[in-house]
C-alpha cells in the first residue's frame, strides 16, 4: 500500500459512486480493450483497464485461487482504494469478477488478506458454508485531511459464496488505531500451536503481530523490527510464513516477508525478508543481514496464498510488477500495472544461513505453445540467436546454463534482446562483481521518470561455478531467477518498438554456453 499522503481529497464525495470504465459485470464499456495494446502483459494478470497496485486477499478455496488487489476503477492513476477481485483455476489464467470491496464512510480499502474460518471461529459461516473473510486496512481521508494519526484502522468483511459477493462486518472497526500514522497491510494466518489467528501488521517503522481466537477481538502481542532490516522508508504489506527446510528433512522455520518504500536495493520500493522462529507470540530472527525477496527495481507488496491444500504444500507468491518512483506515469493506456508470475518460494539452509529461493510455478508449464534448443557453443563475441528461432520473442521462457574458462573468461555475459531501432535490454551475469544484472538504460522510453533509467545489480551469488539464468519475458517485462532461484529481478520497460531479437553477448573475454532452452508461451488471455 501506498505509504506517501493521500492527495486525492477532491474525490472524497464520489466515495460511493459505481465505476465508470468498468461495470458491475467486471467488464469494461465498448470492450475497451482486447489485451492487445502496446506493452500490455501476455502471460501476467493486469486490469483491463485502469489502476492496479498491491495484491491483496491471496487465498486458496474450492479448487480457485483468489486475486483481490488495490484498484481505482475511475483512473489510471491512484485514488480511492477498491479491491478488484480476479479467480483462476491454474494461477495463469484469470477470470476478472466484479469489485469485492468498495470504499464506505469508515475510509478507503486499503490492502490486508483473506482467510477461510473452516472451523466456524467468527461465527458468521452456515453449515456447509465456511466464511471467506477479508481483513483490510481502512484509510479514512476525512481523519487525514484533518491532520490525524489515527487515519488507519483493520476492518473486515465475509462471504458465504466462494467470495462472489461481501458483507462488511457490522462493527468495524476490529483494530483501533493506537496512534500511528502508518497502521496497516493486515496479513492473517492460523497458528497451530496456539489456536489462535496471527494478524502480523505493518506500524511505521515496524511489525506489530496480534492475536485472536475469532477474528473479531485482538491482542497485541509483540512488536519486531524497530533495529533490525532496512529503514529507508515506511514499513507496509509484511507476511509471516512457517516454511520447511528443503535440504533439511524434518526442519522448518519462519520467514518474515516486510515491503519498504523508499529504500529498495535498487532504489524505491522493494521487499525484504528475515527467516527465524515464532511461537505464536514473538518473532526472533537468525539473522541480521538486510536480504530481498527479488533485487530488481519491479516487484513489491508480495505476499502468499492461504488455504494451499496440504498435499500440495508450496508457498506461492505474489508481487506488484511496478516501482512507487514512476507507477503512476508508465506509458501504459487504458491500464496501469500487473502482476508479476507467481512464484514458489522455498526455504534452504546455506553454509551460515537460511535463504529464500524464488522459482515460477511450475503451471508455467501449461503454457509451454513450442520449444527449441540451442546447442552449446563456445563464443567471445556477440551470438546472434533469432534466425534460430522460428517465433516472437514475447512471450518466451528461456533457460541457459553457462561456464566460465580458468583463464580468459567474460568479464559481463548473458542476454541482449533487442529491435530494429537500436534499443535493447540486456540480462546478465558480471564475473567481475559476482553479481547479476539488468541494464534498462538503453531500453526506450524512459523521459517519464528520472529514476527510471539505470542499471540494477543483485547481490552476490554464493556459488559462481556455473551459471544458471531462467527468464520470463513478456511484452514490456523480464523477470530473472539465477542459480535455481538463488536470485530474482524483476525489471519494466517500454520499447519503441517489440523487442524480435535475440543475442547471447560477452564483455572482454570467453563463455561457454552449455545449452539453452526456449518455449514460446501462450498468450493467457485467448
Amino acid at each position: 500500500m501506498k505509504n506517501f499522503s493521500i492527495f486525492f481529497l477532491i474525490f472524497i464525495s464520489g466515495l460511493f459512486l459505481l465505476p465508470t470504465c468498468q461495470g458491475a459485470d467486471g467488464k469494461t464499456k465498448d470492450s475497451l480493450t482486447k489485451y492487445k495494446e502496446q506493452y500490455r502483459p501476455l502471460v501476467h494478470f493486469s486490469p483491463q483497464a485502469n489502476w492496479m497496485n498491491d495484491p491483496n486477499g491471496l487465498v486458496y478455496f474450492e479448487g480457485e485461487y483468489h486475486l483481490f488487489y488495490q484498484y481505482y476503477p475511475e483512473a489510471m492513476v491512484w485514488g480511492p482504494m477498491h479491491w478488484g477481485h480476479a479467480v483462476s483455476t491454474d494461477l495463469v489464467h484469470w477470470q476478472h469478477l466484479p469489485i469485492a470491496l468498495y470504499p464506505d464512510s469508515i475510509g478507503y480499502i486499503f490492502s490486508g488478506s483473506a482467510v477461510v474460518d473452516v472451523n466456524n471461529t467468527s461465527g458468521l459461516g452456515k453449515p456447509g458454508k465456511p466464511a471467506m473473510i477479508a481483513i483490510f486496512c481502512y484509510h479514512s481521508p476525512i481523519l487525514e485531511k484533518e491532520g490525524k494519526n489515527t487515519v488507519e484502522t483493520q476492518g473486515m468483511a465475509y462471504s458465504l459464496d466462494k467470495g462472489r459477493t461481501w458483507t462488511k462486518y457490522a462493527h468495524n472497526p476490529i483494530v483501533p488505531n493506537p496512534g500511528i500514522r502508518d497502521f496497516r497491510d493486515p496479513k492473517v494466518s492460523w497458528n497451530t500451536q496456539t489456536a489462535k489467528w496471527i494478524m502480523t501488521l505493518a506500524a511505521g517503522n515496524c511489525v506489530r503481530f496480534y492475536s485472536s481466537p475469532n477474528l473479531k477481538s485482538w491482542t497485541l502481542e509483540s512488536e519486531f523490527g524497530k533495529d533490525k532490516g532496512a529503514h529507508g522508508g515506511v514499513w507496509e504489506c509484511p507476511d509471516l510464513i512457517k516454511m520447511p527446510v528443503k535440504n533439511v528433512k524434518g526442519e522448518s522455520k519462519w520467514v518474515l516477508l516486510v515491503s519498504i518504500n523508499p529504500g529498495g536495493p535498487n532504489g524505491g520500493s522493494a521487499t525484504q525478508y528475515f527467516t527465524g522462529n515464532f511461537d505464536g507470540h514473538q518473532f526472533v530472527c537468525d539473522n541480521a543481514q538486510i536480504r530481498w525477496i527479488d533485487n530488481g527495481k519491479d516487484n513489491y507488496a508480495g505476499v502468499t496464498f492461504s488455504g494451499i491444500p496440504e498435499k500440495d504444500g508450496r508457498c506461492i507468491f505474489l508481487g506488484w510488477m511496478s516501482n512507487w518512483q514512476y507507477a503512476t506515469s508508465v506509458p501504459t493506456s487504458p491500464w496501469r500495472s500487473a502482476m508479476a508470475f507467481p512464484r514458489q518460494l522455498n526455504l534452504v539452509k546455506g553454509k551460515d544461513e537460511y535463504y529464500v529461493t524464488s522459482n515460477p510455478v511450475n503451471e508455467i508449464e501449461r503454457l509451454h505453445e513450442r520449444k527449441i534448443t540451442i546447442k552449446p557453443f563456445v563464443t567471445k563475441e556477440k551470438t546472434q540467436l533469432t534466425k534460430d528461432i522460428p517465433f516472437t520473442l514475447s512471450p518466451v521462457e528461456i533457460i541457459a546454463e553457462f561456464s566460465l574458462p580458468r583463464t580468459g573468461a567474460a568479464k559481463e555475459f548473458g542476454f541482449e534482446l533487442y529491435n530494429t531501432k537500436g534499443e535493447n535490454i540486456l540480462i546478465g551475469y558480471s564475473d567481475v562483481l559476482k553479481k547479476f544484472i539488468i541494464n534498462r538504460q538503453n531500453a526506450g522510453k524512459n523521459d517519464f521518470s528520472k529514476d527510471f533509467k539505470g542499471i540494477h545489480f543483485s547481490g552476490e551469488i554464493r556459488t559462481k561455478s556455473v551459471i544458471f539464468m531462467h527468464l520470463i519475458i513478456d511484452a514490456a517485462s523480464v523477470e530473472l531467477f539465477g542459480q535455481s532461484g538463488e536470485v530474482a529481478m524483476t525489471e519494466i520497460f517500454f520499447p519503441n518498438e517489440r523487442f524480435n531479437n535475440l543475442n547471447v553477448y560477452t564483455k572482454t573475454g570467453t563463455i561457454q554456453c552449455k545449452g539453452i532452452t526456449i518455449y514460446k508461451l501462450n498468450n493467457i488471455w485467448k
